[in-house]
């Protein structure tokens, strides 16, 4: 039988007719086959700056919305994204965002510990480096604590930045993590950053801090013209003023690594990380955990495993102290967890 005009498949179409008369809408979305490939240096207020065709010799930036076909999905800096429309870059042209390539790593932080809602601070990232004050303000364990969670989390490698070694020596906090095997670098003002050059090289990181550490000093140093507000600390409550209101991707001379700025922060919430997640970056407790601790144990348990993994020789006690430290820095009580064990 001959198809007559107002006959669909199913697949190709809706039933229900447009708003201006019966044509069917189509379920398809257009594929956008030719779109440009782009990277999301910054956003600000529902625009993009996108560089399109990184790598290429022919990269230029471009300022770019999100196409409504994306519904809720976010974009975030570090987002590789497909791009459509004027991506020429000319002054006054907008593309739009119709696609976001899946994510290697997404950097997540919630409110507090007991908000429901994460948000993903920076995608596609590999490294998370920590920058951390030795004075002026005075280091916070427990922040750090929980900022190498959230790398552990994301599948980030992670790396302490130490600054401000003119100032106090950097050998307490270094003991401190010792046990923990994660790299550092230690900094002073006006100082060689020949070392943290070495580790970004090659690599895209994210530099996250609370205000007053010294990240947009080292960013200023390390991209000169990045031209990053430096903020100061408050005398009197010993924090610093956040000068940085979003995250910003720059390219290190020689397009030889990206390094992502962030904002400040005061808190990071740990509500959406899963404590397996944690475990698995320690090699030798996981596969502890895996052969002697009961099912669901959160490794503060009478019956755990663990100590009996140690006494056994197959661990230091030193990792597992830093283990149930970092896994109590989620917790509500991490707090007093945490002080109760020589904490901040």
């Amino acid at each position: 039988m001959a198809r007559r005009a107002h006959d669909y498949d199913e697949d190709d179409v809706r039933v229900r007719p447009g708003r201006r008369g019966s044509r069917p809408r189509t379920r398809r979305r257009p594929a956008h086959e030719d779109a440009s490939a782009g990277f999301v240096t910054a956003v600000d207020r529902g625009r993009y700056r996108c560089l399109v065709d990184p790598g290429t010799g022919d990269e230029r930036a471009v300022t770019a919305m999100r196409a409504r076909e994306l519904g809720r999905k976010g974009v975030v800096v570090g987002d590789r994204v497909a791009l459509v429309g004027d991506v020429s870059g000319a002054p006054d042209t907008l593309a739009r965002i119709v696609r976001v390539e899946p994510r290697t790593s997404s950097l997540r932080r919630t409110a507090d510990d007991t908000d429901p809602f994460e948000r993903i601070i920076v995608a596609n990232a590999g490294q998370l480096v920590i920058v951390t004050a030795l004075a002026d303000p005075e280091p916070r364990p427990r922040m750090i604590d929980r900022q190498l969670v959230a790398a552990y989390d994301a599948g980030m490698d992670p790396l302490l930045c130490l600054t401000k070694a003119d100032l106090a020596d950097a050998a307490v906090l270094v003991a401190e993590y010792a046990p923990l095997g994660v790299p550092y670098v230690v900094t002073r003002r006006g100082g060689d950053l020949d070392e943290l050059r070495g580790h970004l090289t090659g690599r895209t990181s994210v530099l996250v801090g609370h205000s007053g550490v010294g990240k947009s000093t080292l960013v200023n140093a390390l991209v000169p013209d990045a031209e990053r507000a430096v903020s100061h600390v408050n005398a009197v409550t010993g924090r610093g003023r956040h000068t940085s209101s979003s995250a910003i991707a720059l390219e290190l001379p020689g397009a030889d690594g990206w390094i992502i700025d962030t904002p400040g922060v005061r808190s990071f919430g740990l509500a959406h990380v899963d404590p397996r997640n944690v475990i698995n970056a320690f090699d030798d407790l996981a596969e502890g955990a895996a052969e002697r601790c009961p099912p669901h144990c959160d490794h503060f348990q009478a019956d755990c495993g663990l100590d009996a993994w140690v006494a056994e020789g197959r661990a230091s006690q030193a990792r597992l102290d830093s283990l149930r430290r970092l896994l109590s820095s989620r917790e509500a009580d991490g707090e007093q967890r945490t002080a109760d064990s020589g904490g901040e």
